[in-house]
């Protein structure tokens, strides 16, 4: 079992950047796959980025390309996501979520796999 916990959600305005991070516990973090999600109101949930347990291998959505980094650092537990150039379109509740893998790819059927949820962290893009 993994507790996944976001944090660093907030209010920003347009242009400006945010980090957000995914704390671990429970099991060895570096055996799991991570991905970022979210939800704005009124729209279904989607793939925002994910990394392998390596680090070394990654995947983001093309609406945040160039715009976002995920990164990861096991020694602590932890994932992150280096927003910048924020748009208001990019108002959400961002969640984090892992799997278990032995497959250092991060591939799209692996983001649809994730099996540990964390309860979000709400970002807010003012216009």
């Amino acid at each position: 079992q993994v507790q996944l916990v976001e944090s660093g959600g907030g209010l920003v305005q347009a242009g400006g950047s945010l980090r957000l991070s995914c704390a671990a516990s429970g099991r060895t973090f570096s055996s799991y796959a991570v991905g970022w999600f979210r939800q704005a109101p009124g729209k279904e949930r989607e793939i925002v980025a994910g990394i392998g347990w390596t680090g070394g291998n990654t995947y983001y959505a093309d609406s945040v390309k160039g715009r976002f980094t995920i990164s990861r650092d096991n020694a602590k537990n932890t994932v992150y996501l280096q927003m910048n150039s924020l748009k208001p379109e990019d108002t959400a509740v961002y969640y984090c979520a892992a799997t278990y893998t032995t497959d250092s790819q991060i591939t799209i059927a692996t983001m649809y796999g994730m099996d540990y949820w964390g309860k979000g962290t709400l970002v807010t893009v003012s216009s």
